[in-house]
């Protein structure tokens, strides 16, 4: 890791009187009451330790007042007092909304900002705001959520410009977290970025490309998550909200070195993002009950968030760490990014004892992450170049998801290790020679992050991946594999290189393919919006029909597909040896659509492909 990383923390408690989940505990089988004294008062009591922790290790915070909080005369003091004691931010959050004035008012108990209609959203908005207001004479310059849509922050940045950050979405917050909750948990909001970012007036999700984009806010994320063991289980296990890890039970005899070593990773994402690294701590009074969470009792709660507050604060007394408020954050944010400047993660796993490595990218035209696992497989990809439109909320066509659409997604539509028939989605290459074939996916290596500078300013970023070796029955082959992400491009190259066979003069067949679909979720989507096309001496086109044609041409200029309900083309070109591109159109039991190209490799020939995204209506 760089010492010379700036490594910035944002630590936000809530007051929220009526914490999540805690009426329930609190209640003791009684019936509903989220007035309840003893609720009440246990909440702010837990608020108060939250701040006493960081306060007594030299940590500003961000305080978020909840709806319900401004109702409470203590709980408005204490911001207050704090502000002045300490310099922390009084912000105001979109969460907590649920007190009896509110019910009362609203007639429901829906809690989620973002699933409100349109008009209710501005009503909640303009009575919290406004009651805000009334409480400390000024608006907010943060606010937040679980997931704020693109209607909601443009109505919040229209009406009270003074936002500058909010908390606007929860990373991989998606199918994953849902089953781990029994099918209950309704907050669906995969494909986001990780880390803080600019959000596009079109979708909160994508982030904008330049100055007519931009929604005028900096978003973060709720919670830094672990980018590998997030996208691979249920995220809600694996942050650095020491109860996550808690709830996750990675821990043993009261001691939980993961937390710190996650909170290490982040520091070392400095390396790869011009030497600024984030890192997020938000924790609500609900998670430090007294009654205890999961099978922790409140005491590990309690040491937990201690020990987390003590090592952010050791690291800030040997000059490691900065704690900014959010709008403080945001100033910052702004002055020291471009907007086509990506985020960066070359993550190891540090939780299971493997030598996994994911890479992870992210700008205003893509979602990206790479499996050193697979061989360098692509094996998420969200087209963010569409800047999808995508309402949310009652009266709209996504009441609850908020995910943005992938276009390869291992984890829903199986990746490259399928259980029967079929295929899943997946970017690789497959080798073959003398009738044996060898797919990169099976191929384990590792990955080293480089970047080289541009005459515009901008960054060229890639991957150079360790060599493979490939083996057949007469023949092996040294195969290195690099990715390159060209920033301000839309576009993924990847190059393949023979660096050396046992037989010099012998030749390989390479096919560079993609299999893609589109959705959400694991449940397929209806194909028949996708066209496939293959252009060059002549043109061919495949109208998805669910009837497994393909299509092949010679010296083909590109393959590309455009789905029309994501609005959304995406393309393979290709510069290689003996090249043929093709198009193939899947079944119903495999409803994906694959691009590719085939072609020839020599000893220390370079096969050359393009992966590019852009909007089509």
């Amino acid at each position: 890791m760089n010492v010379e990383n700036r490594f910035i923390v944002n630590i936000i408690h809530r007051p929220e009187m009526v914490p999540e989940y805690a009426e329930k505990v609190t209640g003791h089988g009684k019936a509903e009451d989220i007035g309840r004294k003893a609720l009440l008062t246990e909440s702010l009591d837990i608020f108060k330790t939250q701040q006493e922790l960081a306060h007594i290790n030299g940590l500003k915070t961000t305080i978020q007042m909840t709806y319900a909080s401004l109702f409470n005369e203590e709980a408005v003091a204490l911001a207050k007092k704090h502000h002045e004691e300490f310099g922390d931010e009084i912000a105001l959050t979109l969460l907590g909304l649920p007190c009896t004035e509110f019910r009362e008012k609203y007639k429901t108990k829906d809690f989620c900002i973002w699933m409100f209609s349109m008009e209710d959203k501005m009503s909640i908005v303009d009575d919290v705001f406004g009651k805000f207001h009334d409480c400390f004479g000024f608006y907010p310059e943060s606010t937040g959520s679980y997931y704020m849509d693109a209607e909601l922050i443009n109505y919040i940045k229209e009406k009270y410009p003074s936002v500058k950050c909010a908390v606007a979405t929860c990373w991989e917050e998606g199918p994953k977290a849902y089953h781990t909750c029994n099918n209950s948990w309704y907050t669906l909001m995969d494909g986001g970025p990780w880390a803080p970012w600019i959000p596009s007036k079109v979708n909160t999700h994508a982030p904008a490309a330049d100055e007519s984009e931009d929604s005028g806010i900096v978003a973060i994320p709720h919670l830094s998550r672990d980018l590998l063991a997030c996208y691979d289980g249920n995220g809600s296990n694996f942050g650095t909200h020491p109860q996550n890890v808690l709830r996750g039970m990675i821990y043993e005899d009261g001691k939980y070195p993961y937390l710190f070593n996650l909170i290490d990773q982040y520091r070392v994402l400095g390396d790869y993002n011009n030497g600024i690294a984030y890192n997020m701590m938000f924790v609500g009074p609900g998670w430090m009950n007294k009654m205890g969470r999961w099978e922790a009792p409140y005491e590990l709660l309690r040491q937990s968030y201690a020990d987390g507050m003590a090592y952010y604060g050791e690291l800030k007394k040997q000059g490691l760490l900065e704690d900014m408020g959010m709008a403080e954050f945001a100033d910052f944010w702004r002055a020291n990014k471009r907007y086509t400047e990506p985020e960066c993660a070359l993550w190891k796993d540090i939780l299971y004892g493997s030598d996994k490595q994911l890479f992870w990218y992210c700008d205003p035209f893509m979602r990206v992450c790479v499996n050193m696992d697979q061989g360098g497989a692509i094996v998420d990809l969200r087209p963010y170049a569409a800047k999808l439109e995508w309402p949310v909320g009652i009266g709209t066509d996504h009441v609850q998801d908020c995910s943005y659409p992938f276009l390869i997604q291992e984890k829903y539509r199986a990746g490259y290790f399928t259980h029967y028939a079929g295929e899943g989605t997946v970017r690789s290459a497959k080798i073959s020679h003398n009738g044996e074939e060898v797919d990169l996916c099976l191929c384990r290596t590792k990955a080293k992050f480089h970047e080289e500078k541009k005459a515009d300013g901008g960054k060229v970023r890639f991957l150079l991946l360790e060599p493979v070796d490939i083996e057949f029955s007469d023949l092996t082959v040294k195969l290195q594999t690099k990715v390159v992400f060209d920033e301000g491009s839309s576009e993924i190259k990847i190059e393949r290189k023979i660096l050396e066979m046992s037989d010099p003069s012998a030749e390989v067949s390479i096919n560079e393919y993609m299999v893609a679909c589109y959705g959400t979720t694991e449940y397929p989507e209806d194909m028949k919006c996708v066209k496939l096309n293959l252009t060059g001496k002549e043109n061919k086109t495949i109208d998805y029909a669910y009837k497994c044609r393909e299509e092949y041409l010679d010296d083909a200029d590109e393959a590309y597909a455009t789905i029309g309900a994501i609005k959304t083309r995406v393309g393979l070109r290709c510069e290689g040896f003996g090249k043929t591109g093709y198009i193939k159109e899947g079944y119903a039991f495999s409803p994906m659509f694959t691009l590719g190209y085939t072609g020839t490799l020599k000893n220390e020939e370079v096969f050359t492909t393009w992966l590019s995204l852009a909007r089509e209506d």
